[in-house]
């Protein structure tokens, strides 16, 4: 009737449905009076069952699932005139007709079913009792119970099955989430470290050594030496700053932070939210560890828009002034109350790792981090980072953290 895999469970309430039938067509044959006509149709029937039960095209709502039943319960019956015992026939057949038939077509088969073993009584015995109607009826009340009670333990099952394998599914989407978080967390420190430690202190190393070379007299006979030392020191400076360039965040593999900003802009904009990107002055190189905390600022701040602002739309803009860089970012969402936001957050016990994170990136830099909004008046936020000083005295990019390396980058 239906080849699709099956559970042990279903599979052997089959099997008891295949037995249950044949037992009863055996039990008709054997205490029929009327000769060989009741076997012969009982025969016919269970060998029409048989063909149904292993054709592989006989499926539920199916039309040739109808065909089939339709031509079962003419050959039943058949049965039922010949026999009364016939009627104990009709249990399975409702579960047959609930089983193959849409419940729009199996209910209303199970009553005819219903209404021919009634009649089958009354032919046969010529008399009306209460249970000549409580029988068939009680019969077919069980069967629809049972068959409309399993469907939809069987939907609630499936519904817990797919539940269950999203989980899974999202689970493992979330760990390799977080392994890729950490594993640019990391780059990021390492970027950081080289670049404050190795790279820095190459720099002051080919710095004093340009000093030594120009205060030493020209046919110096250490002059030679340290020449070659302050090459070294510089060909060690450009191959530590390779490392922290390979070690930076990917959007900033490709371009600039400007450029970065503008990409990250054109992912985030949906139709419901556009998001636009500016640069304001004339932009300056920036030392990596201020790019990282500039563009995951400008991330934080975008995902926050996005997932609790419900905002149309959101700018930002990066502007370059002469001792400073500042990332501005605006929405015109449903903004907050800043005060209830800390408190609910106290009040939880967490901190969270939205405006807090950002502050962190900002103080370690020597920066300040605001915001500006109320509820209904969208949100304004604000990081500003104070530029690196060389040694011509303007901003630049040869320190980091607040820390000045005098002509650091320019002698790169």
């Amino acid at each position: 009737m239906d080849s699709r895999t099956h559970t042990p469970v279903t599979t052997a309430l089959r099997l008891c449905l295949h037995a249950l039938l044949v037992g009863l067509l055996v039990l008709t044959a054997a205490r029929s009076t009327s000769g060989t006509a009741v076997v012969v149709v009982a025969g016919v029937m269970a060998a029409l069952y048989g063909a149904g039960a292993v054709a592989p095209f006989v499926r539920p709502r199916t039309r040739a699932a109808a065909v089939w039943l339709a031509a079962l319960g003419a050959v039943w019956l058949v049965l039922l005139v010949l026999s009364p015992d016939a009627v104990w026939v009709a249990f399975p057949l409702y579960f047959l007709q609930l089983h193959l038939l849409p419940v729009r077509w199996g209910l209303p088969a199970v009553a005819v079913t219903a209404a021919a073993a009634v009649a089958c009584f009354v032919l046969h015995h010529r008399a009306v009792t209460p249970g000549t109607f409580i029988g068939p009826l009680l019969g077919a009340a069980v069967a629809v119970a049972t068959v409309l009670g399993y469907d939809a333990l069987f939907r609630e099952s499936e519904r817990r099955r797919e539940l269950i394998e999203e989980l899974v599914s999202t689970r493992a989407e979330l760990a390799e989430a977080e392994r890729a978080a950490g594993t640019l967390a990391e780059r990021e420190r390492l970027a950081r470290e080289i670049h404050d430690t190795l790279a820095q202190g190459l720099s002051s190393i080919q710095l004093l050594l340009r000093a030594a070379e120009h205060a030493l007299p020209p046919d110096a006979p250490a002059g030679a030496h340290v020449r070659r030392a302050r090459e070294a020191a510089q060909d060690n400076l450009a191959e530590a700053r390779r490392f922290v360039r390979a070690l930076s965040p990917p959007d900033l593999e490709h371009g600039s932070l400007a450029a970065a900003l503008s990409r990250l802009a054109a992912r985030t904009s949906t139709p419901d939210l556009a998001v636009q990107c500016a640069v304001s002055g004339p932009p300056v190189a920036l030392p990596t560890p201020y790019e990282v905390a500039l563009l995951r600022t400008a991330q934080s701040a975008l995902s926050n828009a996005v997932r609790h602002s419900g905002a149309r739309r959101a700018e930002i803009t990066l502007s370059f002034m002469e001792t400073s860089v500042s990332l501005d970012v605006v929405d015109d969402g449903c903004g907050f109350d800043p005060d209830a936001a800390r408190e609910a957050r106290r009040d939880a016990g967490s901190g969270g790792f939205g405006l807090p994170a950002m502050r962190a990136r900002a103080r370690a830099l020597g920066g300040t981090l605001s915001v500006e909004t109320a509820p209904g008046q969208g949100t304004a936020l604000a990081a500003t980072l104070p530029l690196p000083l060389t040694r011509e005295g303007r901003s630049g990019a040869a320190a980091t953290g607040g820390k000045a390396f005098a002509g650091g980058e320019a002698a790169a």
